[in-house]
């Protein structure tokens, strides 16, 4: 998963790594010959007094070593740039994906996951490229010329290196395997944190009203504590690995030094050779050790990459339409037909036959108890999810034949929890038409009934709006959500339990100006309330998932007991009448 992952991901950039692989092998080079050079001048300058030689052969050295370090910056540089340009792709690749998903997907994967895969997991796979590009591939062009070398300097004591590799070899394979699931783990471990913490940050309100501060420090707690169990067995097992391998490498010298002295004693090997091939097997080792930080790396991207790869192939249950239909003169007539929907997995649907008609000029409400399905249902028509039975038609075309910012454009949908993004009154407001104009907002902040809170604001329009709209109230949040809405001024309007948290003088104000301001478009209002919704044209009322009545209040008062008993748990028989 992650060749697969790099090797679609990394394709631009090739220019770039063959310069890099270029630039490694001259360093690389340059490095296995300075050993070399100063046995050289061990054996010949050193040994016979010749100051001219040591002096030349000196000069040498220190013009390889430049080379060595140019290439190596260079070579740092553009795999740095590299790496970060990968990085950047699969953020946006991620985001890109994430963005297509439908509100199906999303809860599949979890927001907190998300997050985690297009931060942490992209960041561990960045790293793993970075250290590829600037160490691995030095480190098996190392081993190979070290070992070369160390072959031309004394091919017995070479022999060696037929034990010392392997046996480094084994000892990381066995701890790499280890490490493995454990990094699985931390990354799923790592999700919980978050998805906890993301809990405790926005239900805050909540956890304080109902002192459940200690409860919640401790759930916390556990999350954190199995995070760093995880944590610390990979920090054991990679505290035991470098001792491990220095001892390998100090036993390595030892023996090279013992074997190397009695060969030196006997005349079959000179002071010089003894010296550049300790060096050798030090780069040799060192090369090792490099590969050794590497594979602890490896399994850690491997995982992340398959957390990355999971949500790139997930394909959105709500997909454009290859050849859209234009929609022309758009009038906003909407009608769902024999309409099913129910969530994978799901015993029974969540809407079953549901059939629904709204025309311009009139306020269509839908009512029903919790978990009715009246909130799924206004999610068909933008296409937060597809339906996965019938039709949902807008002017006589199934929504699943327009394109998107067709569709977006006929539609303008509040939602149950309207979001703000940071920024000001006025970014926020243009959110859906970049165009409008100062008068169009302040004239759609008025019919929100928006508009005296927003001149009382520092800066009015410019006003600063926080993340998610956390500095204005619940009831403010919703009017700016709903005047967001008008300033694009759509043929199909549609309100999913938007006046909620309006008192009632603000929600009876905001309904007549809005019905002088939506005349001759379609209204769809979800609501708990029966006053706001019981001077509707036509009321359709949900139960278990299906129209159990359509009419006007009085007729339905009448004639369904369903929705009746709604409205006598909220209102007497008289104010009811």
């Amino acid at each position: 998963m992650l060749i697969r992952l790099l090797r679609v991901h990394l394709r631009p950039y090739r220019k770039p790594i063959a310069l890099v692989v270029v630039l490694q092998l001259v360093q690389t080079l340059a490095t296995l010959y300075l050993p070399t050079l100063n046995a050289d001048i061990i054996d010949t300058g050193v040994v016979r007094g010749d100051t001219g030689y040591i002096l030349s052969t000196g000069g040498v050295m220190i013009a390889v070593s430049l080379v060595q370090i140019a290439c190596s910056v260079t070579a740092v540089y553009f795999g740095a740039r590299t790496a970060m340009a990968l990085g950047r792709d699969i953020r946006g690749a991620l985001f890109d994906r994430v963005q297509s998903f439908s509100a199906r997907e999303v809860g599949k994967f979890g927001t907190p996951s998300l997050i985690t895969r297009t931060t942490n997991d992209v960041q561990q796979v960045q790293m793993l490229v970075v250290m590829t590009l600037t160490m691995m591939v030095a480190a098996p062009i190392m081993m190979v010329g070290g070992i070369l070398m160390a072959l031309n300097q004394d091919v017995k004591l070479s022999s060696l290196l037929v034990i010392i590799v392997p046996v480094l070899g084994v000892v990381i394979m066995l701890l790499i395997s280890r490490m493995r699931p454990l990094f699985r783990l931390m990354q799923e471990r790592l999700d919980r944190v978050n998805q906890v913490l993301r809990e405790q940050i926005t239900g805050i309100r909540v956890i304080r009203a109902f002192v459940r501060d200690g409860r919640e420090t401790e759930r916390f707690q556990v999350a954190n504590d199995e995070l760093t169990d995880v944590s610390l067995g990979v920090g054991r097992l990679m505290a035991f690995m470098f001792p491990l391998v220095m001892l390998v490498v100090n036993v390595s010298s030892v023996a090279v030094l013992w074997f190397g002295g009695h060969l030196i004693d006997s005349g079959s090997m000179k002071v010089g050779a003894l010296t550049a091939f300790l060096s050798y097997l030090m780069q040799i080792l060192m090369s090792v050790m490099m590969a050794t930080f590497m594979f602890m790396m490896v399994p850690r991207a491997e995982v992340c990459a398959e957390r990355i790869q999971e949500v790139l192939e997930t394909d959105t249950s709500v997909v454009p339409p290859a050849e859209p239909i234009p929609l022309t003169g758009a009038r906003g007539n909407l009608e769902l037909r024999e309409v099913e929907f129910g969530y994978p997995g799901a015993e029974e649907p969540v809407l079953k036959g549901v059939d629904l008609v709204a025309r311009p000029g009139e306020i269509t409400a839908v009512i029903g108890s919790t978990g009715s399905g009246k909130t799924t249902l206004l999610g068909l028509v933008p296409r937060l999810f597809d339906v996965t039975g019938g039709s949902v038609l807008v002017d006589g075309v199934d929504v699943r034949s327009l394109a998107p910012e067709v569709l977006s454009t006929v539609v303008g949908f509040v939602p149950q929890r309207p979001y703000l993004f940071s920024g000001t009154v006025a970014s926020n407001l243009r959110y859906g038409r970049p165009d409008a104009t100062d008068e169009e907002l302040w004239h759609a902040l008025e019919i929100a009934q928006a508009r005296g809170f927003v001149e009382r604001m520092e800066g009015g329009l410019e006003a600063k709006i926080a993340q998610g709209g956390t500095n204005v109230s619940g009831g403010q949040r919703q009017r700016l959500a709903i005047a967001r809405t008008l300033v694009r001024r759509p043929e199909v309007y549609l309100f999913d339990d938007s006046f909620s948290a309006l008192d009632y003088a603000t929600d009876a104000a905001l309904r007549a100006a809005l019905t002088a301001e939506t005349a001759e478009a379609t209204v769809v209002i979800v609501a708990q309330r029966v006053s706001t919704i019981r001077h509707a044209d036509r009321i359709v009322v949900l139960d278990e998932g299906r129209v159990v009545g359509t009419g006007t209040h009085s007729e339905l008062m009448g004639t369904n007991e369903t929705y009746r008993e709604i409205v006598l748990s909220q209102l007497t028989e008289q104010e009811a009448a």
